[in-house]
């Protein structure tokens, strides 16, 4: 299998939000007495105490794609090996890197490509570490 380039790894990220926009769509709303229509519009509380999200796993026989998605709406997508273990642990602690380095950067601007060497050096220490 011939290795992804960085576009094909843009196309595969850029795919996978469209997806998860639709996936976040079509997921069902409750119906509740103050919703009786399924009306998307009022949204029921759940018992498993969150909203609707979206997809957030894509696996294949070659490799599996995680979606973490912040409570700010920030998603970092996560290729692996589809037995890769601890995927949700990882996540987090790719988030508290990107939080410590990233968001306390006075210079970084929300939504533009991350330009941090701090969080490049955590997060290639992070990944080194764990392979």
């Amino acid at each position: 299998m011939s290795k992804l380039s960085s576009n094909d790894f843009l196309i595969l990220a850029g795919s996978f939000h469209g997806m998860h926009a639709i996936t976040k769509q079509l997921c069902p709303v409750p119906l509740t007495p103050a919703n009786p229509s399924g009306n998307a519009a009022i949204l029921a509380p759940t018992p498993f105490g969150s909203r609707p999200t979206g997809i957030e796993v894509l696996e294949s026989s070659h490799f599996r794609m995680q979606c973490f998605q912040t409570l700010t709406g920030t998603k970092f997508l996560l290729f692996t090996e589809p037995q890769q273990p601890n995927i949700d642990s990882m996540m987090k602690k790719i988030y508290e890197l990107y939080a410590d380095y990233v968001m306390k950067n006075p210079f970084y601007t929300v939504e533009m490509p991350i330009r941090c060497e701090k969080f490049d050096r955590g997060l290639d220490g992070f990944v080194k570490v764990r392979s």
